[in-house]
């Protein structure tokens, strides 16, 4: 940032975010990203922001709002997302989804379609651990199904989780949820005995695809359409008006009789969406 001409201070984490810049900043993530931001919200976000500060070197809030709406500072925005955006996920989170996809899903779409690629997305996957346990849900089906095949779709908004979710290593803590027999086969253990990591393997990478997506879009720019769709613990960020109009745009990718999901904190109750309830937070395009 030698462009800016700001000397960094190492005092540079006490500088405090006002009222005023907090309405710029909060104003343009909700508009254009959907993300609430309640003035209860700015103590949150001036915590999250201050790394940016500390790297860019900027003295304080009102500048670092200054150089995100100029010209030149237009890239620093997906930065400003990655630590704006929550990434709260789990292996195996919310186990009754799962339980479903494998008693019921798999085996309806199989007796179908036998020789036809199943399609997911994880709409908000973040650092991916719920699309690699869809591929091991997947995966082990595929294993005892002959012909079977499927694609996981993950887009996120934030490009750090991305990123995670790409190299697929985590802290070998995260993986305990999973099965000792499934962590054998579908994850690599670090000999790094002080911070082990586990990572997994390729053969569950190659079949998923990470991609930034704004659920703010006004189309979402997303070729195929998809068999299931996992939108999980990501709305509940949203206004009621935006989580209704984005839930409508992911199902005008949704296959005629696909199934959709939500998490455990969210409903679609009152919305003019065109989906029917399966089980709680488990629904079927009409």
């Amino acid at each position: 940032m030698n462009d800016m001409n700001y000397e960094f201070n190492e005092n540079i984490y006490q500088t405090q975010l006002s009222d005023k810049d907090f309405k710029r900043l909060s104003d343009f993530i909700q508009n254009n990203y959907g993300i609430k931001m309640p003035p209860a919200k700015k103590i949150v976000l001036q915590g999250r922001l201050h790394k940016r500060l500390r790297t860019l070197g900027i003295p304080d809030f009102a500048s670092y709002a200054d150089y995100v709406f100029s010209k030149e500072g237009q890239g620093e925005i997906i930065h400003m997302m990655d630590v704006v955006s929550t990434n709260k996920t789990d292996f195996y989170r919310e186990p009754a989804h799962f339980d479903f996809l494998r008693g019921v899903l798999l085996p309806d779409f199989y007796s179908k379609n036998k020789s036809r690629t199943l399609n997911c997305w994880s709409a908000g996957c973040s650092s991916g651990q719920e699309p690699y346990t869809l591929a091991i849900e997947m995966e082990e089906f595929k294993a005892i199904h002959p012909g079977f095949d499927y694609h996981i779709y993950a887009t996120d908004i934030s490009t750090q989780m991305l990123q995670m979710g790409t190299d697929a290593i985590y802290k070998a803590e995260v993986a305990d949820v999973i099965p000792l027999n499934i962590k054998k086969k579908y994850l690599l253990k670090s000999k790094d005995k002080v911070n082990p990591k586990v990572r997994v393997v390729k053969q569950l990478r190659d079949k998923v695809t990470f991609a930034r997506l704004n659920f703010m879009d006004s189309v979402y720019n997303v070729s195929q359409n998809f068999d299931i769709i996992f939108c999980r613990n990501a709305l509940i960020y949203f206004e009621r008006e935006n989580q209704e109009q984005i839930i409508n745009k992911l199902c005008g990718k949704l296959s005629d009789d696909g199934f959709f999901f939500l998490g455990h904190s969210e409903s679609i109750t009152n919305m003019k969406v065109p989906l029917q309830t399966i089980k709680p937070t488990i629904f079927r395009k009409k």
